[in-house]
């Protein structure tokens, strides 16, 4: 039987994803200087990834 094309193993699949996870957008954060060690990680404000 031949594997469904969905089911594709992660390292082919290379899209751009258009949501950061929580970790990425406070590293994309720091890097613009927006973020200070202590700050909440609840409420962030939008950001685009620089893919």
């Amino acid at each position: 039987m031949s594997q469904h094309p969905s089911l594709k193993s992660a390292s082919k699949i290379r899209a751009r994803r258009n949501v950061l996870k929580r970790f990425e957008r406070i590293d994309l954060l720091k890097e613009r200087g927006k973020w200070q060690d202590g700050d909440r990680a609840t409420g962030l404000p939008k950001t685009k990834s620089e893919q």
